[in-house]
Parts: C-alpha cells; structure tokens; sequence
C-alpha cells in the first residue's frame, strides 16, 4: 500500500481520520461507509469501539468472507490501542487484505503517533477533523453547512442561529437542515429569528448585550431565565467575555477607517460593528478590564472553583453593568 491515496478516494485502503471534533469524525466515517455500500450493498462494517480491537483479533476481522463482501474495519481511538494491537495493525498495514478498508480514527497529538507515521508512510487517505474552539470557526462550519445543503443565508443570519444555539455542531448543523428542509428562498435574519428566537432568549448573549448596556435588572432576570432553562453556565461567561472583548476591540481599532474595512479588521460583520459601538458608551479602558476580571473570576467560579455557579453568574453580571457606567474617560 506505498501508493499514496488521494483525497477524495474514498475506497482507499486505509483512511486516517485524525483530530478531535466529533461531528466530523462521525461524518468521515460515515463518508467511507456510504461510498463502500455504494460499490457493494452487502459490505460488512465492523464499528468498533474504543479498546474493543484486542491483540490476536485482527486477523479474524479482515479474513475475507466465503461470499467475498467488502469490508470496513473502523478502529475507535486508535491513539490508545496497546503494544501488541499496534505492532498487528502496522504487520497489516503492510500487506492488506482486497476489499478490505480499515478506518483509524486517532485524535492526533503525540499519543500513538507511531501509528499515524506509519500510515502516512504507506500513503494513507487523511481527513483532518481539528476541534472547533472559536467562535470564528463554529460561524465558519455554520456557513459551510449551508454552501454544502446548496442553500443561500445571510452573514446575519447566520450569525444569528450561532447566537441563538451557542457552540454545539450537532446542533447547529441540524439547524442548518432543519432551516434548508422547511424554508424556501434566501435564508435571513428575520427566518432564523421566527425558527430560534425563543432560543436565542435564553441564551447568554442575550444576558452579555444587556449587561454591557448597564441593564443590571434585565440581565438578572435573563440570566436566572437563561439558567432555568438549562443554558451551561460556562456558555454564558462565554457571551459575556465575548461582549467586553468587542467593545475593547472595537475602542481600540482605528477610528478613520471605514465601516467595511473595520467590519473586516476585526472579524465581524457590519451589523455587529454598529451594534457594538451603540454598546460602548459610558465604557472606558479601565471598565473593560475591571469586566473582564470579574469574568474571569466567574468562570473559574462555574468550572468548580464556586458551589454556587448562579450566584457567582450573578456578581459577574452586576459588575459588568457596573463598568459600563464606569464612565469619566468615555471610549
């Protein structure tokens, strides 16, 4: 198997599917299960799971049947597999089976990454699934998942349904589907709002926009609101440090630039620039930092530094509408 695979070879002998995003990896698996059932209705898929690939067990799973199906072998975890298991897996590796296609899924990093060299030696097919973590990137994936459904949303809108569903990709790509499958025509702001609105109610950025605004009463009440519902505490300092952050980004930026240019110097869209400076009056240098220290402390608070996460989402809040009045040195 020197050969090296191409990318978009999907029968390949041997595909790596290496990071940690676990939407992505499920859907690259599912990728070269659907391509292998395609050429052959009757193939065989063993899924297994994690530490489920014992030593002495591969020779049994890809020993072609009497009715000569095609096979899948997908290996779960492939980073944690033990001495014996991978010194069989690499003996394979070098002399596969026809008509058997075998599936690590590692999660990259330096554990087991013998294994991956291994496979990149023998020319592996690789899809990389790296874990999402900014905001940035969960508002790129939503608008992917659109292009992908051959459907038309407006940066607004998208926006918007991340606003609304906070970071799950699950959850967000079955928005996505859910918005393609019902909604005819362009898909904007005003859709996402009648589908999600109530969401978007509950979540923290609805807590962070009142809070910078120095409503202190009408965050509360959306923050034991967003809380009672079932919003993870961890998600709304989240939209809190994301609401500060922008105002000191936005005070920081260049003053005489254009709104087009500034929308792309800072990663937002237009309508969020007017939204954010509408917020940044009564803010100063020093309320900003004062707010994000009073978040940071919050956050470790909720991540198990606090028994009560409510309350320690509660001093933040009012400390946040306390700095946005901090007021002698107006941004």
């Amino acid at each position: 198997m020197a050969r090296k695979s191409a990318p978009d070879d999907l029968l390949a002998p041997l595909t790596l599917v290496v990071g940690q995003e676990e939407l992505l990896l499920d859907r690259a698996v599912a990728a070269v299960v659907a391509a292998a059932r395609a050429a052959d209705p009757d193939t065989d898929v063993r899924d297994l799971a994690p530490g489920a690939l014992q030593p002495g067990s591969l020779a049994e799973l890809t020993t072609p049947s009497l009715f000569a199906e095609r096979k899948v072998i997908v290996v779960r975890a492939a980073q944690d597999l033990g001495a014996d298991s991978v010194k069989e897996l690499r003996a394979y590796l070098d002399a596969p089976a026809e008509e058997v296609m075998v599936v690590l899924v590692h999660a990259g990093g330096a554990k087991g990454k013998g294994l991956l060299d291994a496979g990149r030696k023998l020319g592996a097919r690789e899809v990389a699934c790296p874990k999402l973590t900014k905001a940035g990137e969960k508002l790129a994936f939503v608008k992917g998942e659109f292009r992908t459904l051959g459907r038309s949303a407006t940066p607004e809108a998208c926006q918007a349904l991340f606003d609304a569903l906070g970071s799950d990709l699950r959850e967000l790509a079955a928005a996505c589907n859910q918005l393609t499958a019902d909604v005819e025509g362009a898909i904007d702001e005003t859709v996402v709002a009648r589908y999600y609105g109530g969401r978007a109610e509950a979540t923290g950025f609805e807590v962070a926009d009142l809070a910078v605004t120095g409503r202190t009463a009408e965050a509360l009440e959306r923050l034991r609101w967003a809380l009672a519902v079932g919003q993870p505490p961890a998600g709304i300092t989240f939209a809190l440090a994301s609401g500060v952050r922008s105002i000191g980004r936005l005070a920081s930026a260049g003053r005489n630039m254009r709104p087009g240019d500034l929308a792309r110097e800072l990663g937002m869209p237009p309508w969020k620039v007017d939204r954010v400076r509408q917020q940044m009056r009564g803010w100063t240098g020093d309320g900003v930092a004062a707010a994000l220290t009073a978040i940071a402390r919050a956050d470790a608070d909720v991540k198990g530094g606090s028994g009560d996460p409510a309350y320690a989402l509660e001093r933040a809040v009012v400390a946040v509408a306390k700095a946005s009045r901090a007021g002698a040195r107006p941004y």
